[in-house]
């Protein structure tokens, strides 16, 4: 019945009706199902939305951990993976774009898909300064945004710039030259 639900949300979207025209009468209706199934699973339409854009996106990766670099490397290419996605998803971009405008589901969407896959990075970061791979002087909040930014920048603001295949590799090299321990 999930599955139901999540595929006539993505129908409606393909059809090109606003997120913020679905209501759960109407994803009910198109799902074929009752709205208390619905309200079952999810509190409210914000929740369900993010559970519809976590289906159409690729699930997040497991780790090698292996070090630091391999786990950041992995991390990052799901971020492109997805950026890919989104630039070649119409519905992608679309609900992306449509959700930015909407408090609500922005705010869940922040809290059940961004900040868990912040805090893997963070986990791994930390990790790495445990383990003498960083030095231990960084700021754990700032590294993250610093591996993550050139792949947001090139996803969200840059469309027209590549998304090649080894940007991920060279990203995470790149700062991971600067923040080595001396004398590693």
């Amino acid at each position: 019945m999930e599955r139901s639900i999540i595929e006539g949300v993505m129908k409606l979207l393909e059809d090109g009706v606003p997120l913020a025209e679905l209501s759960i009468e109407r994803v009910a209706r198109t799902a074929g199902v009752g709205k208390a199934a619905i309200y079952r699973r999810w509190s409210g339409k914000e929740e369900l939305f993010v559970d519809v854009l976590r289906a159409a996106e690729p699930p997040d990766p497991e780790l090698p951990g292996t070090s630091v670099r391999d786990d950041l490397v992995v991390l990052l290419e799901s971020l492109r993976r997805r950026g890919l996605m989104s630039r070649s998803s119409a519905i992608l971009h679309n609900v992306h774009a449509q959700m930015k405008s909407s408090p609500r589901i922005w705010a869940a969407y922040h809290t059940m898909v961004i900040e868990p896959r912040r805090r893997t990075t963070f986990d791994v970061l930390r990790r790495g300064v445990a383990n003498g791979e960083l030095r231990a002087d960084v700021d754990i909040e700032l590294l993250g945004d610093l591996f993550v930014g050139p792949m947001l920048v090139r996803t969200l603001m840059r469309p027209d710039a590549a998304l090649d295949e080894g940007l991920s590799e060279r990203i995470v090299d790149t700062v991971l030259e600067g923040l080595r321990p001396p004398g590693r």
